[in-house]
């Protein structure tokens, strides 16, 4: 294997080229197979006739779109699309969030102190808003997985 930025060889499959620093696929000057200078546009490599992967399409998540989506519609103030994600530190806070949020409502209602109430219903807000941003972001395709990835596969 070639880094793809520098043409240097590469042993194993690192995540980065010790020659250039750069990740070994993100480049588009040089063959990963052979090495060998290629055309920036070049589908082919002229020199030993592999097909080229072109720069960024290994960004792509294997993740599915369709439920992230869903998952953020129907549960997304409990965090449920992130966790699926991978993005865990950011799906315990919206968890808590709501949990402390509808247990502050409750005891509130309960007791008939009504600005614990209001603050409760200030953290579940607080959240929906957070989970409706997501969904626009996961509909418009440019929510990303833990690794950073774009999701677009429906």
């Amino acid at each position: 294997m070639f880094c793809r930025n520098c043409g240097k060889e590469l042993t194993g499959t690192p995540e980065i080229c010790v020659g250039c620093g750069a990740r070994p696929s993100a480049g588009n000057s040089f063959c990963s197979a052979c090495g060998g200078e290629t055309n920036p546009l070049a589908e082919i490599c002229i020199k030993c006739g592999v097909r080229l992967v072109k720069a960024g399409a290994g960004d792509i998540s294997p993740k599915s779109r369709l439920v992230t989506t869903l998952t953020v519609f129907f549960v997304g103030t409990l965090g449920v699309h992130r966790f699926y994600l991978g993005k865990i530190e950011t799906a315990l806070p919206m968890l808590l969030l709501t949990i402390v949020g509808y247990i502050l409502m409750g005891v509130g209602v309960a007791t008939y102190l009504w600005g614990i109430t209001v603050f409760g219903y200030l953290f579940i807000i607080a959240v929906g808003i957070w989970a409706f941003v997501d969904f626009i972001i996961a509909v418009i395709g440019s929510m990303k997985d833990k690794e950073g990835k774009v999701i677009k596969k429906w």
